[in-house]
């Protein structure tokens, strides 16, 4: 077995390969090659934490394993990351654990690479202005990736903490783009040719008047029940795509929207790997706003932590153990 720790994981996997290995997958789940096995997610009753284990398979690679882990929010008086979490590969002919990848990066990576992907494909070619909503750590990566795939100039951003601001607005002027910190979440929202939400909220924060027409938006925020960042209203207005369905109407920003009446089965253009494998229509016109339901599903940890072994393995990195 390989072990790949956090710090060879991090020099192991780029922005730009994530984006190339999860678009495939994401094709791959469109045309019935790869599946994501049902979550298990729970409260721990410790330390106040929340864990989750996610598996599924690629048979077009062969990829097969899971990711575990979750919340601990008392993380960072010790040092640690509130997000902690471990990808376990099997080798997919026999069954036999391969790997053993610390996910702490690369959950932030492949989230970032889902975004990406979706504004490739769903957002006006000559988007310009990113709007975000929750400047922390994520945000980071939401920032690179969206870089990769669109010519953005300006940033518009909001978050509660000052701090995370001034940090977030700190990377944004070193790649050379204008910052524009807000005060208030509609400045962001109207400013904006791709929104990105990215917050643990359990409310609305962004309203439907604030939106212009043609803006795509990436809600990555909601990916538990109760979570919410976008109004209902906004998402049944809206052309919906998904990473997966089920998950979008149960855990994702369309629970609320769903669960109201709002939207049904039908309301969905189509899962964004469709899209990417020509199955369905991304955007129809110029227009017309979209939205991607980006809940997270385990095909997207499992190919890059793949990714990253076969990166070790290359360039002789990681360790190696019996098992």
């Amino acid at each position: 077995m390989i072990v790949i720790s956090e710090q060879d994981a991090m020099a192991l996997v780029s922005v730009v390969d994530a984006i190339d290995a999860v678009e495939k997958t994401f094709a791959a789940m469109a045309r019935g090659q790869a599946r994501n096995y049902p979550v298990v997610r729970e409260a721990v009753l410790y330390q106040d934490a929340v864990f989750g284990v996610k598996t599924g398979c690629d048979v077009s690679a062969p990829i097969l394993g899971l990711k575990a882990g979750g919340y601990w929010p008392h993380n960072l008086p010790r040092g640690l990351t509130n997000h902690q979490s471990s990808t376990l590969l099997f080798d997919a002919d026999t069954g036999r654990a391969s790997a053993l990848v610390s996910a702490n990066y690369l959950t932030g990576v492949r989230t970032g690479a889902a975004s990406a992907i979706a504004s490739k494909y769903l957002s006006r070619r000559n988007s310009n202005v990113l709007g975000v909503i929750g400047t922390g750590v994520q945000a980071h990566y939401q920032l690179k990736a969206t870089l990769a795939v669109r010519p953005i100039r300006t940033v518009h951003a909001w978050d509660p903490s000052a701090d995370n601001l001034a940090s977030f607005g700190r990377v944004v002027r070193g790649l050379g783009l204008d910052y524009v910190p807000q005060t208030e979440r509609q400045a962001v929202a109207e400013n904006a040719d791709i929104l990105v939400t990215v917050t643990p909220s359990q409310k609305m924060l962004v309203e439907k008047s604030w939106v212009r027409p043609g803006t795509h938006i990436s809600a990555m925020g909601a990916d538990t029940k109760g979570k919410q960042e976008l109004d209902p209203a906004l998402v049944a207005s809206a052309s919906l795509f998904v990473d997966e369905l089920e998950q979008a109407i149960t855990i994702g920003e369309c629970q609320h929207a769903f669960a109201a009446g709002l939207i049904t089965h039908r309301s969905f253009r189509g899962s964004l790997g469709a899209v990417i494998a020509g199955l369905c229509d991304g955007r129809r016109n110029q227009d017309e706003i979209t939205i991607f339901d980006g809940t997270g599903v385990a095909l997207q940890d499992l190919v890059v932590a793949d990714l990253a072994v076969r990166q070790a393995v290359s360039r002789r990195l990681g360790c190696h153990v019996d098992y």
